[in-house]
């Protein structure tokens, strides 16, 4: 069963959510804004994306605004950013999907066909 990390509010995971719906594709899913996702969980997905971690940012969200984040993350380790992405589920992009083996992060139609249906 594939997990969901999502955002209640966010009109992006809304839309995974129904496209998962509407392809029978079941479903758990994980409050990031309740519960952020651990550091080792950040690094395990990372590695299985096989995407640079920049994709793992929400950088339309507010917060990595406020914070400074598009000047700041080309100085910091890759440490320094699982520590970031752990400390607050704003900062992920979202929906982050997993089924333990491959990762998708935010949301893309023909992605999804091509890896969860």
């Amino acid at each position: 069963m594939l997990k969901v990390y999502i955002h209640p509010r966010c009109t992006t995971v809304k839309r995974a959510l129904k496209f998962l719906d509407d392809h029978n594709v079941k479903y758990e899913t994980s409050d990031l804004t309740a519960k952020p996702i651990s550091k080792s969980n950040i690094k395990k997905y990372h590695k299985l994306s096989g995407l640079d971690i920049k994709y793992f940012f929400n950088t339309s969200g507010m917060l990595y605004r406020e914070l400074g984040l598009s000047k700041k993350l080309k100085d910091m380790t890759l440490d320094e950013k699982y520590d970031l992405l752990a400390s607050d589920g704003m900062l992920v992009k979202r929906p982050l999907i997993t089924d333990g083996e491959k990762v998708t992060v935010g949301f893309k139609e023909d992605e999804f066909l091509n890896t969860w249906v």
